[in-house]
This record gives C-alpha cells, structure tokens and sequence, in this order.
C-alpha cells in the first residue's frame, strides 16, 4: 500500500524559513493535496548504495518523479521501476545505460534543460552530476549528497592514471571547466545532507558549503548472526574490485599473513588481474546471490575493508551480522566502527600496516565481541534513523510530513 501526503503535508506552522532562506515557499504555503515532489539521481544503471537511499526518499514521496541521465529498467529494484522515470537528453545518446561516464561533459547542460515547472520540492541526489537543475524559485531544493565526483576532486589522480589512453588525454581538457561547473552549480542549492561526516568536510572543502549529515539507510533487518560454532575460520572483503578500495592491499597482506581470505565481488576483468597475484589461501568467489553472501558475512571472523569509502554499507551489514570490522581509520568508517568495540581501526594504509592491524585483532581476540552488541550498533544506522534526519532538515524549510507506516511494494 502506498502512502499519500495529507493535505497538510507541506504546509509550514512558521512564516520564516531558518538559515540564509527568507520565505516559505508560495506553493508550500497554499499547501496543495498532492504535493509535486522531483528527485534528480545521476544515473539508474544498477542497484548500489545510492539507489538504496533514492527507495527510501520514495517511501517518503511515492508520488515523486524522478529524472535521471541514463536508466536501464531490468537494473533497478522494481519500486524504482513502477515511477515515472524521465531521462535527461544524455539518455537518447546511443548505448547511453553503458557509456554514460563518456557522456560526461554533456550531463551539465542536460541537467539545466530539465523543466520543473509546478514542482513544490526538489531532492538530488548527488554523487554523479545531479545537483545542477535549476529549479523554481519558490521551491526548496534539497541534495543528499553521497560524495562530490570523486574523479574530479580527491580521485582525479587515481582514476586518470587507471583510464584508457584516450580518457587519460581527454581528461585535462575537461575537468578544469567541469570543476568550475561543479562549484558554481553548488550555488544553487538551498540545504546540503552529507551521508557522513567525511563526505560533509568534502563538501566544505570543495563546494564551500555547510551540511548535514544523515547516514545512508542500511537494511539492517535482512541480517543476523549465527551461533559461534556455524563460523568459518576465514576473512572476507567484500565489494566492487575498484583501486580506491583497496583489493589488492588486503590480497598483498594476507599473501604474508597466510590466513584464509575470501573475496567477493566483480568484475570478472578484475577479478582474474587479482587473483594472479594471489597465493592459494585467497579464494576469489565472484559475485554472490543476497542469500549466499550473507551466509559469508554472518560465518566469517572479520571483514577486512582497507579503502577509503565515503560511507561504506558493508561494514554495517557486516556489524549487523555480528561480526567484527578491520577498516582503515579514515573516510566514512569513522561514522560506523568503534574501535575495539566493533572493530579495529588502523592508520597505516599499507601492507605492513594492515598485517599488523590482523595481528593485533587476532593478539587481542576481537574477534570474540559480542555478537549482540554488534547488531544493537549496527541497528542505528536502519531506514527509520534516515528518514528522522531527513524529516528534520525538511522541517527546518518548512515541510512536514506525516508519520508512514511500512509500505510494501
């Protein structure tokens, strides 16, 4: 059943918006019975972290459209199939659900060609351009922003040394003026949400802008521990065998250790580079079905998780199957792990530094913490705790919303 916004949803009890914002919205004021609500999401190709937070802000807004640069409806969960999904003119582009990172340079005026006219509420979702839409001067726009483009700021590096030949020479060109894009279009944003602390200092730093952090919703509730004796005896990594999340460190540091390590994740092109270089004791599982992969996560004495993540999903799922984390101490693993209370924290990104974190984990027998203890942690992080904090930055620009039950799609 899904929920409707009475006809009181939007209607503020305050005439003055707080902050730099001086007046409530004159649609917001008049409070219509079917609030028009446009979510921006950079693109629809796959079911990753983001998209999880686009399905929340839609039990939030089931009458919600959404506009997206490139979408393949057979990738997406079927609650985001069953709305109105326009694309931007990037999605006419031929093979536009494969080669939309080419398309790159046309996603900031496809952005600003998009009419939202009528609208009362605009939330994007930012972590591809997304943010750029100019919308109506009396309607709030609002950017969840899950990172700003990691290859044009703090990755630009990384990701330009990894490219293809013609990307690597195609980069420079453009990447000055889509950082200056990149900056101006933050302008036109009314509140920034930062899905963790890490990501809100980057905010800062690039955009020079202030925001607030509301953690991504974790489907804590699909995970549970197991009882001491059904564990295996190994490690696990889980994720996208990307270079920023380091892969190819914890393969390097379990070569030494000689300890078992099982990795789960894709691409198959990635996968067999890294297995290569693996000893016998690394077993490289692929990509799993939910099912499968949570069975590993609830048997395994830690998850290993050496990269920096803006956010990081997995070490929640893995918490919430009781078991323990390694993680690198930076980046959004700061918002999720205590140290030597759900984990083991480490400064030093390296072989050596990761060897030394295992054995210390191992020296200290963390991977005894209690099961319980680990769920309870890992629950702060659900969707209701999402939808509180988004319901809270709503309130403070003067839009209410009334209490949803569970809706079931």
């Amino acid at each position: 059943m899904q929920h409707m916004l009475d006809s009181r949803a939007l209607v503020s009890l305050d005439d003055r918006l707080r902050g730099d914002r001086t007046q409530v919205p004159a649609r917001v004021q008049r409070g219509r019975a079917k609030p028009r609500v446009a979510i921006i999401h950079y693109w629809l190709v796959g079911m990753r972290g983001g998209e999880r937070v686009l399905e929340a802000l839609l039990r939030m807004f089931p009458e919600a459209d959404i506009f997206t640069h490139a979408y393949d409806p057979d990738a997406v969960s079927p609650l985001i199939r069953s709305k109105n999904v326009q694309t931007t003119s990037v999605g006419k582009l031929p093979f536009a659900s494969k080669l939309y990172q080419k398309y790159l340079p046309l996603m900031p005026r496809a952005l600003e060609e998009i009419d939202l006219t009528g609208y009362d509420l605009v939330l994007s979702s930012e972590s591809g351009p997304a943010k750029g839409v100019i919308a109506p001067p009396d309607a709030p726009h609002i950017c969840y922003c899950h990172s700003p483009m990691r290859y044009l700021w703090d990755q630009y590096h990384v990701y330009r040394d990894g490219a293809g030949m013609v990307t690597r020479t195609m980069m420079p060109r453009l990447a000055h003026s889509l950082r200056q894009w990149d900056v101006s279009s933050a302008a036109r944003v009314d509140r920034f949400v930062a899905n963790s602390n890490h990501v809100e200092a980057r905010i800062n730093k690039y955009w020079r802008r202030e925001a607030t952090v509301v953690h991504p919703p974790v489907a804590v509730e699909e995970f549970a521990p197991i009882a001491p004796e059904d564990r295996g005896g190994f490690y696990l990594w889980v994720g996208e065998l990307a270079a920023y999340k380091r892969p190819d460190l914890a393969i390097e540091a379990f070569n030494r250790l000689d300890k078992p390590l099982f990795v789960i994740g894709g691409p198959i092109g990635a996968e067999r580079a890294l297995a290569a270089e693996a000893n016998d004791n690394i077993r490289f599982l692929g990509k799993l079905p939910f099912a499968k992969l949570k069975a590993y996560m609830a048997s395994c004495k830690a998850l290993i998780f050496p990269g920096e993540e803006d956010f990081g999903i997995v070490p929640v799922e893995v918490m919430a199957s009781g078991r323990p984390v390694i993680a690198l101490g930076r980046g959004g693993a700061l918002d999720t792990v205590i140290d030597r209370q759900t984990g083991l924290l480490f400064d030093d990104p390296s072989v050596d530094g990761l060897v030394a974190a295992v054995e210390a984990f191992e020296r200290e027998g963390l991977e005894h913490l209690d099961p319980q203890a680990l769920g309870r942690h890992a629950a702060q992080f659900d969707e209701s705790a999402f939808r509180r904090g988004m319901e809270s930055v709503l309130r403070e620009h003067g839009l209410r919303l009334p209490t949803l039950q569970a809706q079931s799609v």
